[in-house]
């Protein structure tokens, strides 16, 4: 990075990030979950499921609302020599650090349903569920604002997560036209490069 320019990262890419692998990982283990009858037996089990993944969802897309905001009201432009991170190496970045809690996520929502089939999978796959919801916001006050909001690299930390967190000090705006990716994280189509 060349005077002084940082490295930076899409704040919609790192939350959505989790989103895909969070859901799927809870699908999966609510439908093994839902074959093993439990203590409490599949209906309740199912229900309690069902409660569970609305309240994820619920609280992993309103939280940390008033910071997100606050952040990208005080985003100040981008540099020259600023260097935007590709939304490929974001994803893999924030995917390779959380490896471990997704694995231990996962086990612990298949374990839970020896006692209450499914619906550790299905706080999970909410959780997924409200991140995908937090990351769409993002992409409509993106497109209200006419800008894309970056995260500095290094206030992510090792793991590449956070991009709300007490490291980041504020977020770098560039034009809606910048990066890889759309409002909101997902890919760009080839047809909006152009």
């Amino acid at each position: 990075m060349a005077r002084g320019g940082q490295g930076l990262a899409r704040v919609a890419v790192v939350v959505r990030a989790g989103a895909a692998p969070l859901w799927w990982l809870g699908v999966f283990a609510a439908g093994i979950g839902v074959l093993v009858p439990g203590v409490t037996g599949r209906r309740i089990g199912v229900l309690a499921g069902a409660a569970l993944f609305i309240v994820a969802t619920a609280v992993v897309a309103w939280s940390r609302r008033k910071r997100y905001a606050a952040l990208a009201g005080a985003a100040a432009r981008a540099g020259k020599y600023d260097v935007l991170q590709d939304r490929a190496v974001t994803v893999r970045t924030w995917r390779r650090g959380h490896r471990w809690w997704l694995l231990a996520a996962f086990a612990a929502a298949l374990g839970s349903s020896l006692a209450v089939p499914a619906a550790g999978g299905m706080l999970l796959a909410g959780t997924g569920a409200g991140l995908r919801l937090k990351a769409a916001w993002l992409g409509r006050r993106e497109k209200a604002d006419d800008v894309l909001l970056w995260v500095r690299v290094d206030w992510l930390g090792r793991r590449g997560g956070g991009p709300a967190g007490k490291p980041v000090k504020g977020y770098r705006s560039t034009g809606i036209a910048a990066g890889d990716a759309a409002p909101g994280g997902a890919r760009r189509r080839t047809a909006e490069l152009v």
